[in-house]
Parts: C-alpha cells; structure tokens; sequence
C-alpha cells in the first residue's frame, strides 16, 4: 500500500512539475520582429491601433480598386490566406487579410471577451482607422460568423459577402476538446499542452482536409499556424474565444441578410458540415452556393486556383460565366 501511495505520490508531483515548468517557460507574448522572416508576405504587412491594441494586417492591390476584406477562422490566421490573397489582388482587388483580436500577430489582451460580436465590431473599427467606408467581406468558418455579424449588424458596411464553411451555430462546442477546455481549471491546464503540439495541430489539419489534399500539410504549414498559439497571450485568447462561442444567431436571423452572397463549401467537410452551408443558401434570399469536390473545411487552401475564380466571378459579376456550373437548385459543384 505504501509503495501505490509512494508511486501515485511521484507521478503526481512530476505531473505538477511539468505543468509548471509548461506554465512558467511559455512566452508572454510573441514577438514580430523574431518572426518577420518567417512568415509569406512580411513585406506586405503592416500594424494599425484600434483601442489600444495592435492590429496585425496583410495588404495587397491597387487601393483605388474595390476592397475584398479577408477574415480568417478559429485559431488560424492571415496565413489561411496566403496563397488566395495575391492572386485575388492580380484580378484587380484590393485585398485586406486581417488577424483578429487574439490571434495571428495582433494583441492578445486579457481583458477582451473575444466574442464574435466583439470580433465584428473590432473589424469596423479596423475599416474605420484604414478608410474604408465599405468592403466585399471574405469570411472562413469562424470569421464567417464575424463576416455575417457584421452583415447584420451594419449592412452599409458591406458591398458583397461570400462566407466559405462558415460557422453559422454552436454545433462545433461540442467537439471533445472544446467541451473539455471549456471545463474551468482544466482548459487552463489543458490549453498551452493542445496548442503548442506539433502533433496535435498537424492531426487537426488531417481532420480538416480531404484526403486528396493532405499533401499539403508540411512541417513548414503546420509550424506557421502552431507559432502565433504558442504564449500565454494566444493560450488565453483561443480559450477565452471557445467560453465565449455564441454563433446560433447566424442561423436564426441569417434570413435578414439582403446582401449578394456566396456560400462556398467543400463537399468533404467534418468540421462544419455542409447541411449548415444548405441551411445558409436556403435561408439568404439572394445567395449562391457552390460546392467544391475533394474539398475539405478550407477551399481557399485546398483549391486556391479554384477559390479565385469561383470568387472573383461572382465579385465582378460575371453571371454568364458563373452560371455556365448552375443547376435548378441554384448549387455548383466542381
């Protein structure tokens, strides 16, 4: 009995002694000038304050051209982007990928509740401090959520929308490792452990392409997503933002979006399932839906080349071009 007691004693204590050493040797936060090099396109970002915190943002285009505002999903960042985002602004696109609050290279404040409401409101201020009076808004799976708040909340500020795998519910809350990190105490032990693994993030990428294209998940890929998550700043913000998940308005009032819209969604997706893509196209009266084959929860990623035409098509409005795929139903698929 008293070696049990003596063995669960030593495995406890270096239970408590990792967690600490994890606790105590992460970074408070990261720093830009340490990642510049690494990252596509440094050279096309730049910084902005919005209420005393800074916005990290990529920008590309002609700025006398229409905006296209490109805003990323949970826990992701401009890097989703990457590729899109200079082909785009070859079609004569301003285009503007920005990091929420939270994530990418932006601040990671404690006090912000990280909502998506609060999200949204960030990303008008954002178009307020660059002068953007109105944009074409590019939201992917939880930045559609932010994308479609901003529809609703503040319809003059948006010219076109096009939301790819959107989350448009709480469905995903119940994934396994969001109802555990939303446990109090365990997510905060739990958090830094989940995001700085290699292994674990490169799992989630698996889970979120199609098997056709997990060929592009390389060391190189999922060390640039894992980098801006691995600190204290980003431990908090992707937990705070998993406690504060609160998207059923999307579903429920995604009936008063009038705007043009396009809802994009890959045919192989398990993270936001496609019913929620045919619940949005039913739902918003003026919207289109186009579903790519072989695709999984990010088409800009999985079928960049495709994304772009698919996209600026329907931004120029090329009907004829773009209908040439339409069935009775209003659905493409490629």
């Amino acid at each position: 009995m008293k070696k049990t007691y003596l063995a669960a004693g030593v495995v406890g204590g270096a239970i408590g002694g990792l967690i600490a050493w994890k606790f105590l040797s992460r970074e408070r936060d990261i720093s830009w000038e340490d990642v510049m090099e690494d990252v596509p396109h440094s050279d096309h970002s730049d910084f902005v304050e919005i209420d005393g915190m800074h916005v990290h943002f990529q920008e590309f285009g002609d700025r006398n051209r229409a905006t296209l505002l490109l805003i990323h999903g949970y826990t992701a960042s401009t890097y989703v982007w990457h590729t899109v985002a200079p082909l785009l602004a070859e079609n004569d696109f301003h285009v503007i990928a920005v990091d929420l609050i939270g994530f990418g290279y932006s601040a990671k404040p404690s006090w912000f509740d990280y909502s998506i409401v609060s999200q949204a409101r960030m990303i008008e201020r954002f178009m307020n401090r660059l002068g953007i009076g109105q944009a074409m808004l590019i939201g992917s799976s939880y930045g559609g959520a932010v994308a479609a708040t901003i529809a609703l909340d503040s319809p003059e500020r948006v010219e076109k929308l096009v939301l790819v795998d959107a989350v448009i519910n709480d469905d995903a809350k119940n994934h396994p490792i969001l109802r555990l990190v939303n446990l109090r105490g365990v997510g905060e032990v739990l958090s830094p452990f989940l995001l700085d693994s290699r292994l674990l993030a490169k799992q989630r990428m698996q889970e979120s392409m199609a098997p056709e294209n997990r060929h592009l998940i390389t060391k190189e890929r999922v060390e640039l997503v894992v980098r801006p998550l691995s600190n204290k700043g980003g431990h908090h913000s992707a937990l705070a933002a998993a406690r504060n998940w609160a998207a059923a308005r999307i579903e429920q009032d995604a009936n008063l979006i009038n705007h043009q819209t396009l809802v994009i969604w890959g045919d192989s997706d398990t993270v936001i399932k496609i019913e929620n893509g045919y619940k949005l196209h039913e739902s918003i009266l003026n919207s289109r839906f186009v579903i790519f084959r072989h695709c999984g929860h990010v088409p800009q990623e999985e079928k960049p080349d495709l994304f772009v035409e698919v996209v600026t098509d329907f931004l120029l409005g090329r009907k004829e071009k773009f209908d040439a795929h339409e069935d009775d139903k209003m659905k493409v698929e490629i």
